[in-house]
């Protein structure tokens, strides 16, 4: 039932009113890893602003094995890119955490590197007068495979309501490298792919949430657990209304 080439064609004109609305000189930043996400996030931009509105912001920490990746697709949409390398900036601060007494645990280690990432982005946009794109799908969304302020963060996102499929099928629509489109992505931390660290296929998922079908019962009820104790990253802050 997914139309790649009507979404596709909807998310460009759609990209191109956002910066129209928010900042018609604007550039879109974006981090690139050299995944699905960022590289049919990044096309979609060069597609809809060209690609002298598009800045792509390569951040290793320390030396990143796939690296050659992000810079594949910098050179397939020819857009502009810098190289920023976050790890001198996680180190420090996991030092002043030891520091004053405290010890990092997994969950910082893991989450730091995502937030400084961000803060990276938005210190380019500064620079760039951009605007940062927020790169995440709907099937990572819904299971909390984000960083809450870290990737999940973002001034406009393209991809958050589409599945990993769907991603993929927008990005072959749109002439993208197969290599870029099917690496197989991984948190960089513990040597496992995402689908092992999360116990199942994005396929599952994803069949799951368009068509609510999961025949293994006990995967079902994780992606139900995982989806509502992380539902908080996908809602705005909670505030206190004083006349409420």
């Amino acid at each position: 039932m997914f139309d790649a080439v009507k979404t596709k064609d909807g998310l460009i004109k759609w990209i191109q009113d956002y910066f129209t609305n928010n900042g018609p000189d604007c550039s879109a930043v974006i981090g690139i890893s050299g995944g699905k996400d960022s590289s049919v996030a990044a096309a979609l931009c060069a597609q809809a602003l060209g690609a002298r509105r598009v800045f792509g912001v390569l951040m290793p920490q320390g030396e990143q094995h796939d690296i050659g990746y992000s810079r594949d697709l910098v050179e397939h949409l020819g857009i502009k890119s810098a190289v920023i390398n976050i790890k001198s900036g996680v180190d420090a601060l996991l030092a002043e955490i030891n520091n004053c007494g405290l010890t990092a645990n997994r969950q910082a280690v893991i989450n730091i590197p995502a937030r400084i990432r961000m803060t990276a982005l938005y210190a380019v946009s500064a620079v760039e007068n951009g605007r940062v794109v927020n790169t995440c799908n709907l099937s990572e969304d819904w299971v909390g495979y984000s960083t809450k302020y870290g990737d999940g963060a973002g001034d406009f996102s393209p991809l958050s309501q589409l599945t990993v499929a769907e991603v993929i099928a927008i990005g072959a629509e749109l002439g993208l490298p197969s290599k870029l489109l099917n690496k197989v992505p991984e948190d960089g931390l513990s040597g496992l792919s995402d689908e092992e660290n999360l116990g199942f296929s994005y396929a599952v998922l994803d069949r799951y949430i368009r068509e609510g079908v999961c025949e293994d019962a006990a995967v079902k009820e994780k992606i139900d657990r995982l989806h509502k104790i992380n539902l908080h990253k996908l809602k705005l802050m909670p505030c206190f209304y004083p006349n409420a």
